[in-house]
Parts: structure tokens; sequence; C-alpha cells
């Protein structure tokens, strides 16, 4: 089968990774891709968002299915553009993608489906959304409806704070993302990622994974994309697993196809677990960055199989399996992250990294200039570790960063210090 894959980040690096090692294909294309992607792909300067050229580039080289990585070419629409022309693709039409692009659309959801989220308002006007903060108490959060990569999410821990990001949302700063508002209380609890593939009637656990927002050690300082991740997430016991299908992911399944949305692709549930049980934060329409580099670390069907059988509506008849083994991520961003980043900078001694035994290095910014490794991005590289333990797996990152020359970056030295201690604590 020949493959297209769309995106240039680490997520799809270890998609494109997992993908080339499928019995089941030809060959793999990625657009645009990456320095690292170019090692297991061939790699097209196509821009995702440009439908008409990514509906060429299928017929031409006879695509079988199309891949898409980031959510911004799913809440557009490509999907459906696809679809029309007869071109077999992974991931939601552009109404089911709502579940991300709106988060005003995922609440009410919540609350006819009766899942369990936080309370919450959705407001069209500033001075609605400040009016219904008098009587409310804080922290709370502030979130700009639409997509805003990763930045329209506010905690405040003040009224003042609180209209303050409403002001912000509505005076542009998140561009269109912020023409709505939602208004949301603030859950306690610890927050973890959960996946699953559905074919728009079905759907099937993957495994979940923890990440660190906070650019900072002890999670501290400015939110990210994401400074490193691992899997599996204690917290998500077998029995809690089971919870989140029944209460969250199968409603949601079950109330799309309903409304004439059928939900295909992958289900992405941000969750917090609460003392009372998990409750939605927030889905995405994709797989996560950088939770996906460690799920398919620890993969073991084929990863290519399981995307068919989502996009063929077959997954009653599909399962998965898993490694017993734990996996972690450590992302090395360039200087200046997440603000402006430093790039350009060279990047040396991956060889010595790559031998590091039971690690794999994905890349998120990175090209080729003739033969130098430049840092091209925020995020850069995804340093993977696999062990019997997340302990084990830590180690195995941390020992392959220590062979990496790159002063223009940094990592944080604190990955899975959650997981950890909760081992510690069940130890004692």
């Amino acid at each position: 089968m020949n493959v297209l894959l769309l995106g240039s980040g680490g997520r799809e690096h270890a998609l494109a990774w997992a993908l080339s090692a499928s019995p089941l294909l030809t060959k793999l294309f990625c657009a645009p891709g990456n320095a690292g992607i170019a090692e297991v792909a061939q790699c097209i300067a196509i821009d995702p968002a440009d439908q008409a050229r990514v509906i060429e580039f299928c017929r031409d080289e006879r695509i079988d299915l199309v891949m898409i990585g980031p959510e911004a070419p799913l809440v557009a629409g490509l999907g459906d553009a696809l679809g029309e022309a007869g071109i077999r693709y992974f991931g939601p039409t552009k109404a089911a993608a709502q579940l991300e692009g709106s988060k005003g659309f995922t609440k009410d959801l919540c609350r006819v489906a009766g899942i369990p989220t936080a309370a919450y308002g959705r407001f069209s006007d500033a001075q609605a959304a400040r009016a219904y903060l008098a009587d409310k108490s804080f922290p709370i959060v502030v979130k700009a409806d639409g997509l805003a990569a990763g930045k329209g999410v506010i905690i405040a821990g003040s009224r003042e704070e609180a209209e303050a990001a409403v002001e912000a949302c509505f005076s542009g700063t998140f561009g269109a993302a912020g023409a709505e508002v939602v208004i949301e209380e603030f859950l306690h609890g610890e927050e973890a990622s959960f996946f699953a593939l559905c074919d728009g009637t079905t759907a099937l656990p993957l495994a979940a994974a923890q990440d660190h927002k906070r650019v900072g050690d002890g999670d501290t300082g400015p939110n990210t994309g994401g400074m490193g991740a691992y899997s599996p997430a204690p917290i998500v016991t077998p029995e809690m697993g089971e919870r989140v299908m029944r209460e969250i992911i199968e409603p949601t399944v079950k109330e799309m196809a309903a409304r004439g949305t059928p939900f295909k692709g992958v289900l992405f549930a941000g969750l917090m677990i609460t003392e009372t049980g998990p409750k939605l934060i927030e889905y995405n329409v994709r797989f996560g960055d950088p939770e996906t580099q460690v799920l398919m670390m620890r993969l073991k069907s084929d990863l290519l199989a399981a995307l068919l059988a989502t996009a063929d509506g077959v997954l009653s008849n599909f399962d998965l399996r898993w490694s017993d083994d734990a996996a972690l991520t450590v992302v090395m961003a360039a200087n200046g992250y997440p603000g402006t980043p430093q790039k350009g900078t060279e990047i040396k001694g991956l060889d010595l990294a790559r031998a590091v035994p039971n690690v794999e290095i994905f890349h998120a910014g990175t090209r080729r200039e003739e033969n130098r490794l430049i840092a091209d991005g925020g995020r850069v590289l995804n340093v993977t570790g696999r062990g019997r333990t997340i302990a084990e797996a830590r180690d195995a990152a941390y020992a392959a960063i220590a062979k990496i020359d790159w002063p223009g970056g940094f990592y944080r030295k604190d990955i899975g210090w959650r997981a950890l201690q909760r081992d510690e604590t069940q130890a004692r």
C-alpha cells in the first residue's frame, strides 16, 4: 500500500517510524516532513492545508490511505475533501472534528450525553462573560473556543485575572479562536491522556499516557505543547480505563453517531482524574504530541492495519497488542521556547545518542543543511527510552541526551517525576 502521512512534527515522526515497519506498506510519503522523517519516508514539499494539491498528489501516486496528523487540516475539512475525491483517509470529517475545533461544542455535547466534565458557561460577548464571573469561586478556567495552537487556555486565580483573560479573547489576542469563550470551573486531581480508535460505532481503547506541559522542572513556568511524556499512566488503572470508556468515550461515539456526524479516527481525551472519577477536560481529534512518541514505542500491533480497520469501519473485529514495557520521552527544545525559539543552531552527537540501547530519537523541528542537522522549531527532538519500568525508560532517555551536543537547546530534568514518586510511595 502507498501511504501519505501529513505533518512535520515529533508526532508524525513517531507515526512514520511505526508505519514504516508494517508488512502492508509499499511506500510511505510524508508532507512536508522533517529531517528525521526523511530517514523512513519520502518527504514531499506540500502544505497539508492545500487540499487541492494533496488530492492531486494522492491521485498521481495512487495513495491508498492518507493519515492526517495535525488538527488544523481536519477542522478545515480535509477529510471531507478526500472522501469526496474517493480517497481513503484516517481522521474525522469537518463536522466531527468540532470536538476539537470548538470547546463549546464539546461542552454542550457533554451536557446532552451526560458525560462528566467541569461546570461551564459559553459566551459570545464580553459583558455576559463578566456577569457570569460575578458569583464564581476562583481559580477558574477561561478558554478561547476555537483552535489557538495550545495557547487559548488561561487559569485565572482571581476575578481580575479572569476578566483580563475574557478581554484578551474578545480583543483578538487569539484571533478567530477567541470569537467565543468558554468559562469552566477549575478541576482538582491528576491529569492524564487517554486515546481510543473510533470507526463511527465502535471504540477501541489505546494505552494511556501522562505529559508535562510546564516548561520548567517541578512543573514551573509557562505552558508549552509538552516537554515530555510517559506511558503507561499509573493513575489510569484498568478499572479507571473501563470507566473512561463507559462514561466518556462510548457516550461520545454514540451521541456523534445519533447526530448523523459519526466520529472516525482517534479520540484523544484530556482527563482530570478526580476523587469522584474521571472528568473530561477537552477532546483532541488526532494523536497527541509528545504522547504519540511513547505510545508507538509500546505498540506491538501493526499500526497501518489498525488505521485501515478504523477507516473501513471494522474495529469490532480488531484488537491491539501492547508491550508491558514502559516508555518515556524527553523533549529537547530550542532556547527561547515557548516564546521565540532560537532557530538555526547545529545539533551534534545524534549517532552516539542513538547507540544507547532501547532508545529512539524522533525529530520534531529539524532540517538538513548539507550534512549538518539544524534546529528549525521550538520543540526540536524527542529522545525516547523504553524499559521494564518508567525509571528504566527514563534512565535510557537521559543517557542518550547526555551524548547530544546542542548548546542551543534545553530540556527538563524531571520527566516522569509523578509516576516515580508514586512508585516510591508504594514501595515504602
